[in-house]
């Protein structure tokens, strides 16, 4: 049913509480398991702040390489088990790069963790869950992840 399955991660163990769900479904359909990662530009200037670019960039470029290395850290332990993985670190607006490589890669399942904030939170931060679930049109696997510091479901 499910041939390609896009996983967006952000690095924290709240997002990897959907990893055994994807795994189970992966391993049931025999399915490519595409592990994404957005990140945004960290710029925002104070009126009259200037910014050291050698420096930015230098930030820029380990935060990438950190990025990378969770990624291939998935991609490794999905291999271990057997799953087809790809990974790919992505740039700019979460959700739209979200739904962008959704299209790109042909993926008919994209499955996520939400972090589970409501109220204020949710309003002041926005919610990537909320933005691919409203625009999305393929199917969508969210898993609610607990406020626990290991990750876990809810309820598990």
């Amino acid at each position: 049913m499910y041939q390609t399955i896009l996983v967006p991660m952000d690095g924290s163990k709240r997002a990897e509480a959907i990893l055994g769900h994807v795994e189970s479904i992966a391993k049931s359909n025999n399915a490519k398991v595409f592990f994404l990662k957005v990140e945004e530009e960290p710029i925002m200037l104070e009126r009259d702040e200037v910014i050291d670019i050698a420096k930015y960039h230098e930030a820029f470029d380990k935060q990438n390489e950190l990025s990378q290395a969770y990624l291939d850290n998935l991609q490794a332990r999905f291999h271990e088990k057997g799953i087809y993985a790809v990974t790919q670190l992505a740039f700019g607006s979460v959700v739209k790069a979200i739904l962008n490589k959704a299209t790109e890669t042909g993926a008919n399942l994209i499955a996520m963790a939400t972090h589970g904030l409501s109220g204020l939170a949710r309003v002041s931060y926005g919610s990537v869950a909320a933005g691919v679930l409203q625009a999305a049109d393929i199917p969508i696997l969210l898993i609610r992840s607990c406020n626990d510091k290991n990750g876990q479901t809810c309820g598990s």
